[in-house]
C-alpha cells in the first residue's frame, strides 16, 4: 500500500507548476577541484557497507536494485551515495564501467520520492548513445515508483520531444545542443524549478563543442539546486566552467585516471602499410571469435575498415557521428545482442557505453592523449571481467605512444605499459597478404560508391554488399571523412 501511494504521489506531481522566478538566496561558487573536500573510502569502510540499505537507500529502491541484479554497491557508489543523501554536491571520479550511473541516480530518485515534482532532475551527457543508456538505467531503477524519464538528443524529431516535454517528466536526460534548442524554442518549457543537475562524463562535456551550450543552459537553471559531476578523468579546464558551480562539494575517487586491473594491454610496432594485414591476423588467427571493438581516428577509415572486414567474411558493423541515429542504434543493438561480433568505431563509442562482455579492444589508430586511451580500453574488462587491449604503433606514432605510456605510468600501480611490443610471427601474418590486398581494393571501391551515392541523395549512402552507413548530411561527407569524429548534440 505504501508503494502504491508513492506511485500515486508521483503521478500527481506530473501536473505543471508555475515557474519560480525568485532570486537565489545563497551564492554558489565556481568549481574548484583543488578546494573540494576530499573523501576516500578505505577498504575497511567498503567492506562494512555491503548493501544499498547500509548506504541509506530506502527499501523500495533497494528492491529495485535487487531486481536489476545490483546485489552489492560498487566502490564509487559506496563513496558518493552517503554524501549525496546528506545533501552535499559531489564530484565523483571513477573508471568507466564502475557504476557511476547508479551513484547519482539512486540519490536523485530517493529525493524525488520524498518531494515529487515535475522537471525534478536533469542529466547532461556528451553522446546520444550514453544518454539513451542513462535513461534506460534510470527507468529501470525508478520503475518501482513509476518515474517518468525523457530523452532529449539530436537525431530525433523535435516535435515529438516537445510533446514529451509538455507532459512534464520527472527527469530529463539530454545532450546539451538539443536541450538548448528546446529551452530557446519550445513554448512553455523551462527548468527554473530544477532540483538536481548531473554532468556525466564531465570532461568531455566541457570540451569546446559543448561549453557554449552548457553556459547558456546554466543561465536558465536555478542557483538553488544540487549538482553532481561525474567523470573518469578530471582535467584542469573543468574548473573554467564558471557557472557549473558546486556548493561546498565533496570529491570522491575510485581508481580514476587508471586502467582497470583485469585489463591486459599489449602494443605492436607495425609499418603503417601493414596495419590492415595485422588487423586481419589478430581477428582470424590470434583472437578468433572475440567480441571486438576497433577504434579509428576518422569516419572515413571507420567505413573503409567495415567494408574491408566484411569482404574478408568478418561479421563487422560501423558506428560514427555521421550515421543517422537509427543506424547508430541498429549498429549498437546488433553488436550488443551478438548479431555482429566486431564494432568499428570512432570515439563516439569510447565513453560511457555499457556493452557487456567485450573481449578485445584494438586501437587501429592511436588516440591523441592518455585520457582518450583510458576511455577506449575501458570498453573491455568491465564490471570485474577480464579483457585485452592491443594498440598499433606505426613509425609515425612512436612519440605519441611514449607520451601515452609516460602518462599512464604516473597513475598506474602496474608496469603493464612498459612491456616490450607483442611478437607477431611475420610468416603467419604474410599468409593473409593476398586476400587482404584484394579486400583493400574492394573496400576502397565500395567506399567511393557509397560516397557518390550519398552525395547524390544528400543523405546516407550504402555500398553494394557492405555495411550500412556511408556519409551523412549533404556537403559534409568528404570533410568529416578526413577529420576526427565529433559528436553532434
Amino acid at each position: 500500500m505504501a508503494q502504491l501511494s508513492k506511485k500515486r504521489k508521483l503521478n500527481e506531481s506530473l501536473k505543471p507548476t508555475p515557474a519560480n522566478d525568485e532570486p537565489p538566496s545563497k551564492k554558489r561558487t565556481p568549481i574548484d577541484t583543488d578546494n573540494a573536500t576530499e573523501s576516500h573510502t578505505t577498504t575497511a569502510d567498503t567492506n562494512t557497507l555491503k548493501t544499498f540499505r547500509d548506504l541509506g537507500i530506502i527499501p523500495e529502491l533497494c528492491d529495485a536494485c535487487e531486481k536489476l541484479g545490483f546485489t552489492s554497491p560498487r566502490p564509487i557508489q559506496v563513496q558518493a551515495i552517503p554524501h549525496a543523501l546528506a545533501g552535499r554536491d559531489v564530484i565523483g571520479l571513477a573508471e568507466t564501467g564502475s557504476g557511476k550511473t547508479a551513484a547519482f541516480a539512486l540519490p536523485m530518485l530517493q529525493a524525488l520520492m520524498e518531494n515529487p515534482s515535475p522537471l525534478f532532475g536533469l542529466v547532461l551527457a556528451p553522446t546520444r548513445e550514453l544518454a539513451s543508456q542513462i535513461r534506460k538505467h534510470i527507468e529501470g531503477i525508478g520503475s518501482i515508483i513509476n518515474v517518468r524519464c525523457t530523452e532529449i538528443t539530436g537525431g530525433s524529431p523535435t516535435i515529438d520531444q516537445a510533446k514529451a516535454l509538455q507532459k512534464s517528466p520527472h527527469i530529463i536526460v539530454a545532450t546539451p545542443g538539443r536541450l538548448l534548442d528546446h529551452l530557446e524554442n519550445t513554448k512553455g518549457f523551462h527548468l527554473r524549478n530544477l532540483k538536481f543537475l548531473v554532468f556525466d562524463e564531465a570532461d568531455r562535456l566541457l570540451d569546446l563543442n559543448f561549453s557554449d551550450a552548457i553556459n547558456k543552459i546554466l543561465k536558465e537553471l536555478p542557483h538553488e539546486r544540487r549538482t553532481f559531476l561525474f567523470s573518469a578523468t578530471m582535467s584542469k579546464h573543468i574548473g573554467s566552467l564558471q557557472r557549473a558551480s558546486l556548493r561546498d562539494p565533496v570529491r570522491v575517487s575510485a581508481s580514476a585516471n587508471t586502467t582497470v586491473s583485469g585489463l591486459h594491454q599489449e602494443w605492436v610496432l607495425i609499418p603503417v602499410v601493414q596495419k590492415d594485414l595485422l588487423l586481419a591476423f589478430l581477428l582470424k588467427d590470434k583472437y578468433p571469435g572475440a567480441k571486438t571493438i576497433i577504434f579509428c581516428r576518422t569516419i572515413n577509415k571507420t567505413q573503409e575498415l567495415a567494408y574491408l572486414l566484411r569482404v574478408l567474411n568478418f561479421s563487422a558493423i560501423p558506428i560514427h557521428g555521421d550515421l543517422p541515429q537509427s543506424a547508430r542504434n541498429l549498429s549498437l543493438s546488433k553488436f550488443t545482442t551478438g548479431g555482429r561480433n566486431i564494432l568499428i568505431a570512432t570515439d563516439v563509442a569510447s565513453r560511457g557505453l555499457d556493452i557487456p562482455a567485450v573481449d578485445l579492444v584494438v586501437n587501429y589508430d592511436l588516440p591523441d592523449d592518455d585520457k582518450t586511451y583510458i576511455h577506449r580500453v575501458g570498453r573491455t574488462a568491465r564490471a570485474g571481467r577480464t579483457g585485452r587491449a592491443v594498440s598499433m604503433v606505426t613509425q609515425y606514432d612512436a612519440e605519441l605512444w611514449l607520451r601515452i605510456e609516460a602518462a599512464l605510468a604516473k597513475t598506474s600501480d602496474t608496469a603493464q605499459t612498459q612491456k616490450p611490443p607483442m611478437d607477431v610471427p611475420q610468416d603467419e601474418m604474410m599468409v593473409l597478404a593476398g586476400s587482404v590486398g584484394e579486400a583493400q581494393i574492394a573496400a576502397k571501391k565500395q567506399l567511393r560508391q557509397a560516397q557518390e551515392k550519398g552525395k547524390k541523395r544528400g543523405g546516407i549512402g550504402k555500398g553494394s554488399g557492405g555495411p550500412p552507413g556511408g556519409f551523412g548530411k549533404k556537403g559534409r561527407g568528404d570533410r568529416r571523412g578526413r577529420t576526427n569524429d565529433r559528436e553532434e548534440a
